[in-house]
């Protein structure tokens, strides 16, 4: 019994047991999904669709679990999308062959993103949904401006190369979507980062009181945040091979918040996981999918995601917890305390 009880408390249970059941789902609707052909040295395979088109929610999603780990949020992170594709469409479109320049101005940009809200949050100390929202709605504008309220082709076959084309027969943006994760688990994990994130997320106040620079890990979370928004902005101009500021990163910002809480990691800061995270966002992006493959339609997709991660919040709940185990113990009575022992008496 104790054993089921630990499996429920995991964190990663209920997300990894929503993947599958969902993968189960789409096998029974058809049966090839998870077959994967290799065609002219490339992987093909809706698993392999799956993980390309997850790659960018991934890498935004982990720069929002630091955040929301210290207690914060980034609601800015679709527009920062849309500033980094616009840069980067701009200056592919002066010199194709500038990729370096074109993917420093992308990064330079989501980086001063993550400086502004990072000065707001932890310096100015204004709340994180108020001060990201000041660059959710700017920023759309900014990007709208950069483009001047067009879609700019982009046609540099070494940019278009990052999310589309393949390395080792794999996408490439699966394969920085994974360098992303394995530097941010290093830097949370074999550094003291980790435990000051959070040490935040858990008292602020007596974070503050033992001389740790809070505000500087506050700012520099924001800072990783909007370097990763850069990232997935890159991915998803190349995937595309346009910048569009008017759509580009749309609603991003909800999907990247969904994936953290479906993980695990809580709203109320301290508790977060970078595993969780991935396993989030890759439900998100297998429920887009099935949604799609087994023909609901398109104005209800929303709706059928919204009950999904309903039902998976309140399954990993404490007091739902609480109930599955004495339902456990309802029906194997074997698991109760001293059934296993019992003996009777003369």
């Amino acid at each position: 019994m104790n054993r089921i009880r630990t499996l429920l408390h995991h964190q990663l249970v209920w997300p990894a047991l929503t993947l599958v059941l969902l993968f189960a789902l789409d096998l029974a609707h058809r049966a090839s999904f998870l077959s994967v052909t290799l065609l002219d040295g490339h992987l093909f395979g809706a698993p392999i669709d799956i993980l390309n088109r997850a790659a960018p929610l991934v890498i935004v999603s982990l720069g929002m679990t630091l955040v929301i780990a210290t207690r914060g949020i980034d609601i800015s992170v679709g527009a920062i999308v849309a500033i980094a594709g616009a840069a980067a469409a701009i200056v592919l479109q002066e010199d194709p062959s500038r990729v370096g320049g074109a993917l420093l101005a992308a990064l330079g940009v989501g980086v001063l993103a993550g400086v502004w809200n990072g000065v707001l949050v932890a310096f100015v100390g204004m709340q994180p949904i108020i001060a990201t929202l000041i660059l959710m709605v700017a920023g759309r504008g900014v990007a709208q401006l950069l483009t001047s309220g067009q879609i700019i082709p982009i046609g540099a076959p070494g940019y278009l190369k990052l999310g589309d084309g393949y390395f080792a027969t794999v996408p490439c943006s699966v394969w920085i979507a994974i360098a992303v994760t394995a530097v941010t688990a290093l830097l949370i994990h074999r550094t003291a980062l980790g435990l000051f994130i959070r040490s935040i997320g858990v008292n602020p106040v007596a974070t503050r009181l033992v001389g740790l620079r809070s505000g500087a890990i506050v700012f520099s979370v924001y800072v990783f945040c909007g370097a990763m928004a850069a990232i997935a902005g890159i991915i998803a101009s190349s995937n595309v091979r346009s910048a569009d500021g008017n759509n580009a990163g749309l609603l991003l910002e909800l999907d990247a918040i969904l994936a953290v809480t479906l993980g695990g990691t809580s709203l109320l800061g301290g508790r977060f996981s970078l595993a969780g995270t991935v396993l989030g966002a890759l439900i998100i992006q297998t429920l887009t999918y099935t949604t799609y493959s087994i023909g609901v339609p398109p104005e209800a997709t929303l709706v059928v995601k919204a009950v999904v991660v309903i039902v998976v919040s309140m399954i990993q709940s404490e007091a739902t917890r609480r109930l599955l185990v004495r339902q456990i113990r309802r029906v194997l009575p074997s698991a109760q305390p001293g059934a296993a022992t019992g003996s009777t008496t003369s």
